[in-house]
């Protein structure tokens, strides 16, 4: 287990094959800055380029929950649309793998319209954003539509419930054990066994199942549902880009280290916590906290008692780890007017234009110690805060893996730190070639942004 308590899962499998020329990445490196400085400067909502290689399709809005297909859901109306159980559709046993229980269940379904990506994808990640009262819990599964035509199987990309009740909640749980023998489902990622030779995924739907106990008046809300499709070219290296902002964010500074042993039930303890401690500082950058009541379980001679909390509400039982990624961004947008994505950027370009709309980022990244001076240690998956990057446009982190509160800004050199985040192959310590995460990144941002922000985040493609 690593840092960011998941595993190098490329260890036992490649999970991209060639995709593109260097000279296509560089391409895409140099006409990335004026579109996105423009639409920053203007404040202005602006489509993606259409070159990205990356597709995003939220479902978010009323007119969004009027299509599809449902089954026993409605869409809320009022000033955070969603879909919630108007009537049961029927009712379901589920056996808990992580408890063994069985218990029946009522349930209403919404099935989205098909989405073509416009990138063939090789990779997709599902998230969603949802309130889901005791005793309620949420289904998310996604079915491809290859090149060729077939499909893929209803794959389970997560079955989740904020809490935890021993005697109302199931396990929040990702599935393992899923393919068609031409795709994977790894965790949190739909993955293309190879992506050189198979076909990659054109399209997609998605289908939210909504549980309750029978009988039950309360009901799952969901705000936010979609998918990121990629199709990130391998790389063992990425063009160095131009600085282009110098400012730093007010985040919180939280340490993972300081909860080394601290509730080994959850991950072994702290030091595979950065997942959590990542999200809970951009969380409190937002204005938002745990209340004393949410927080009364833990340990009171504890620092810190909200890290501990975020990684018990993140706590994934089947991966027994809090590093998956859609069960993050569905925590942070447990708080009041929060919303939360897991995507993939293209350069250290957009990340700044976040950064200058005032949204930080939590990102993925894999290294050796050699490769980030400064960070004082390797990791096979790691998460960061970015807060800022500097006037010579070295990034200014703040990383969980840091030995105190005090310690956790850390500020580090441009040129390495966008090639370990962006890069998709790299070295492992044995000299194994193995996966990098090709700029995956968490954001979290508020139900209604302001302008500058709207615009910021449609030009990396999340609305």
């Amino acid at each position: 287990m690593d840092r960011a308590g998941r595993t190098d899962r490329t260890d036992d499998i490649s999970r991209r094959s060639v995709l593109a020329t260097a000279a296509a990445v560089t391409a895409l490196a140099a006409t990335a800055a004026p579109a996105l400085a423009a639409g920053a400067a203007a404040g202005r909502e602006s489509a993606p380029r259409a070159d990205r290689l990356v597709d995003n399709r939220f479902w978010v809005s009323l007119k969004d929950w009027r299509t599809g297909t449902a089954e026993g859901t409605t869409p809320v109306t009022g000033a955070r649309p969603g879909l919630r159980i108007k009537k049961p559709a029927g009712r379901t046993d589920y056996t808990d793998p992580h408890t063994g229980r069985t218990a029946t269940w009522e349930y209403a379904r919404w099935t989205s319209p098909a989405h073509r990506s416009a990138v063939p994808a090789t990779e997709l990640i599902a998230s969603w954003n949802a309130d889901t009262p005791p005793g309620t819990w949420l289904q998310v599964e996604l079915c491809g539509t290859y090149a060729d035509g077939t499909k893929t199987p209803w794959y389970v990309m997560g079955r989740w419930t904020s809490g935890d009740d021993k005697e109302t909640d199931i396990r929040r749980t990702s599935v393992d054990d899923q393919t068609d023998g031409k795709s994977t489902v790894w965790t949190d990622t739909l993955s293309v066994d190879d992506a050189a030779a198979g076909p990659r995924v054109v399209s997609y739907r998605l289908r939210l199942t909504l549980h309750r106990k029978p009988g039950a008046t309360a009901t799952p809300t969901v705000w936010r549902l979609g998918a990121m499709a990629s199709a990130v070219p391998d790389r063992f290296t990425v063009p160095a880009s131009k600085p282009g902002l110098a400012r730093e964010l007010k985040v919180p500074r939280y340490s993972q280290e300081i909860h080394a042993g601290q509730y080994p039930e959850y991950d072994n303890g702290g030091e595979a916590w950065c997942s959590p401690t990542s999200s809970q500082m951009i969380i409190e950058y937002w204005g938002r906290r745990p209340t004393p009541e949410e927080l009364a379980w833990v340990d009171p001679s504890y620092a810190d008692p909200q890290v501990c909390h975020a990684a018990r509400r993140t706590f994934d039982y089947q991966y027994d780890g809090c590093g998956n990624w859609p069960f993050n961004a569905a925590y942070a947008a447990t708080y009041k007017d929060l919303q939360g994505v897991v995507t993939r950027l293209a350069s250290l370009t957009e990340l700044e234009s976040l950064i200058a709309a005032g949204i930080p980022a939590i990102t993925s990244q894999s290294f050796l110690k050699e490769e980030l001076t400064g960070a004082g240690y390797g990791t096979a998956g790691h998460l960061m805060t970015v807060i800022g990057f500097t006037a010579d446009g070295d990034v200014i982190a703040n990383d969980p893996a840091s030995p105190s509160d005090a310690a956790v800004r850390r500020v580090y050199r441009r040129r390495e730190w966008e090639n370990i985040w962006l890069r998709t192959k790299r070295y492992n310590a044995s000299g194994k070639v193995v996966s990098g995460t090709g700029g995956v990144c968490y954001l979290y941002f508020p139900a209604k942004p302001s302008t500058r922000q709207r615009a910021a985040l449609a030009a990396v493609g999340v609305r």
